[in-house]
């Protein structure tokens, strides 16, 4: 039984090398890359969110004018939706080739 903990105290042991060994080979940036780096996440993340809330702000504008029973917003939104599936369903069909 005390050769079985051995084993496992071994394994640990030799993970924690490895893993050791590991870090040690890993190039870390810079401060000013570090901050580089920073900078372009914030700056896609605030401009994702801008996209995102436009988006949002739009189609619920359209869904209200659709609830309303504006027959013109109607079609304009399945045109959208169609427009939607056929653009999901070819990017569906260049995955397969």
């Amino acid at each position: 039984m005390a050769n079985t903990k051995e084993k496992k105290g071994n394994a640990v042991a030799a993970y924690l090398r490895s893993t050791r060994a590991e870090l040690r080979k890993v190039r870390w940036p810079t401060l000013e890359q570090g901050w580089a780096m920073t900078k372009i996440v914030l700056v896609v993340t605030f401009a994702m969110a801008i996209f995102l809330g436009v988006l949002d702000f739009f189609f619920g504008w359209l869904l209200g004018q659709v609830i309303g029973g504006n027959v013109l917003f109607m079609v304009l939104g399945a045109i959208i939706a169609a427009a939607l599936i056929g653009a999901v369903y070819l990017v569906g069909q260049s995955d397969e080739v």
